[in-house]
C-alpha cells in the first residue's frame, strides 16, 4: 500500500504538469497574472484607513419654504439648485483645489503623509519635491467631497496610511471650509455695503459743500440770516410809512388852519419830506438795488432750499446702507458640521479580495472572448 502511493504522487505531478503545459496560455493570461496581483495586495499593499464628515452650508437668513409641485418637479430633472447646495458646491470645489492643497502642505505636509516611508512601492508618493500638480492629483485620489442634491449635506471623505494622518487631514479640511466661508461673507458683506457706502460718502460730500457755500453768502452778505433782516426792514417800512401817513394827515390839518409860511406848517412839511424819503430808502433796500434783501433773500432760500434736500439725501443714505448691513448680516453663511470625523481603526482600503476577483474575472473574460475569436478564425480558415 505504502508503495503504490509513492507511485501515485509522481503521476499527480506529471499530471498536473500535463495540465497546465496543456492550459498555458490559460495560465499564463489568467492565473500567472491573478496571483502577482493578489501577491501584491495581500503582501505588500499598505492599509488605507478612511474618516469621514458631513457638514452642510447654511445662512443666518431664515431658511425659505421647500418648493412644492412644479418647483419640486424643476428640481428632479436638474432645475436650479438651492442657495445652500449652491454654497456647499463652492465649499467643495475649493476643498479639492490647489488652494486646499497647498494650505494644507503648509501645515500638515502632505507629502511626508503620502510619501513611500509610510506607504508602499506603488500606492504611494514618491517624489520627496513632487510638483503642484503632481502632489493636487494625488490628493484629488485620497479626498472624495459629495454633495446630495435632495438635502445640499456635504459627505467629505479621507483616506490616510495612517489613522491620525487621515484625522488630521479632515479635521484641517474642516476647518479650511469654515475659514474659507468666512472670508466669503467678508468679501459678500463688503461688495453689498461698498454701494451704500459710496452714496452715503456722496450725499455727506454733497450736504458739507450746501453748507461751504451757505456759510460763503452770509460771510459775502454781513448777513447772518436773510430772512430775519428781510422781516426786521418790512416791519421798519411799515412803521416809517405809518409815520408818514401820520405826518400827512397832520399837515394836512395844520394846512388848513394856518398860513402858508407858517414854521409850524414849514416843519411838518420838511417832516412829511424827510419821511417819504426815508420810506422810499427803504423800499429800495427791500426790492432793488446792490444788496438788497430781495436778492439775498432768494439766494438764501435756495441755499437753504438745497441744504434741506441734501440733508433729505443723506439720511436716506443712512438708512439704505443700514439696512444693507442688516441684509448683509442675515445672508452670513456658516458651516454647521452635522457628523464629525472619527479616528478610523480598521482599514478599509484597499479591497484586496474585490479587486483581486475583478483582476481575475477580467482577464477570465479577455482571454473567453479571445478564445471565441481564435476558435472562429480556425474554423474559417478550415
Amino acid at each position: 500500500m505504502h508503495g503504490s502511493t509513492e507511485l501515485d504522487r509522481p503521476s499527480i505531478v506529471t499530471k498536473g504538469k500535463a495540465w497546465v503545459y496543456e492550459h498555458r496560455k490559460w495560465c499564463l493570461i489568467v492565473i500567472l497574472p491573478t496571483i502577482l496581483v493578489a501577491a501584491y495586495y495581500y503582501l505588500i499593499a499598505a492599509d488605507q484607513y478612511e474618516t469621514e464628515a458631513h457638514f452642510v452650508v447654511r445662512s443666518s437668513e431664515t431658511p425659505q419654504a421647500p418648493p412644492s409641485g412644479l418647483g419640486q418637479a424643476l428640481s428632479m430633472v436638474g432645475g436650479p439648485s438651492t442657495p445652500s447646495q449652491s454654497d456647499a458646491l463652492l465649499v467643495a470645489d475649493y476643498l479639492t483645489s490647489h488652494d486646499a492643497v497647498a494650505a494644507l502642505q503648509k501645515r500638515l505636509d502632505l507629502v511626508t503623509m503620502f510619501g513611500r516611508a509610510r506607504s508602499d512601492p506603488i500606492s504611494g508618493l514618491w517624489k520627496t519635491h513632487p510638483a503642484p500638480e503632481t502632489l493636487e492629483s494625488y490628493y484629488n485620489g485620497k479626498v472624495d467631497v459629495k454633495i446630495n442634491s435632495d438635502d445640499g449635506i456635504a459627505s467629505l471623505k479621507v483616506r490616510a496610511f495612517r489613522p491620525a494622518d487621515a484625522m488630521a487631514i479632515i479635521n484641517q479640511l474642516m476647518s479650511l471650509s469654515e475659514e474659507r466661508v468666512n472670508e466669503m461673507n467678508q468679501r459678500n458683506y463688503a461688495s453689498s455695503v461698498a454701494m451704500a457706502r459710496r452714496q452715503v460718502d456722496e450725499a455727506e460730500q454733497a450736504a458739507a459743500s450746501i453748507q461751504a457755500q451757505l456759510t460763503n453768502f452770509r460771510q459775502n452778505q454781513g448777513d447772518f440770516n436773510p430772512q430775519t433782516t428781510g422781516q426786521a426792514r418790512v416791519a421798519l417800512v411799515s412803521q416809517l410809512q405809518s409815520r408818514l401817513s401820520e405826518a400827512r394827515a397832520q399837515e394836512a390839518a395844520m394846512a388848513a388852519a394856518l398860513s402858508p409860511n407858517s414854521p409850524q406848517l414849514v416843519a411838518s412839511r420838511s417832516m412829511v419830506a424827510a419821511l417819504s424819503a426815508e420810506v422810499a430808502k427803504e423800499n429800495a433796500k427791500l426790492a432793488k438795488g446792490p444788496g438788497n434783501v430781495a436778492t439775498g433773500l432768494g439766494t438764501y432760500e435756495s441755499l437753504q432750499l438745497r441744504q434741506e434736500f441734501a440733508a433729505k439725501q443723506y439720511d436716506s443714505a443712512a438708512a439704505a446702507l443700514q439696512k444693507a448691513r442688516e441684509d448683509a448680516s442675515k445672508q452670513q453663511l456658516f458651516v454647521l458640521r452635522l457628523v464629525d470625523p472619527n479616528m478610523p481603526v480598521k482599514a478599509l482600503y484597499p479591497k484586496r479580495a474585490r479587486i483581486v476577483v475583478t483582476v481575475f474575472l477580467t482577464l477570465l473574460l479577455a482571454y473567453g472572448i479571445g478564445w471565441l475569436i481564435a476558435a472562429g478564425v480556425r474554423e474559417h480558415s478550415a
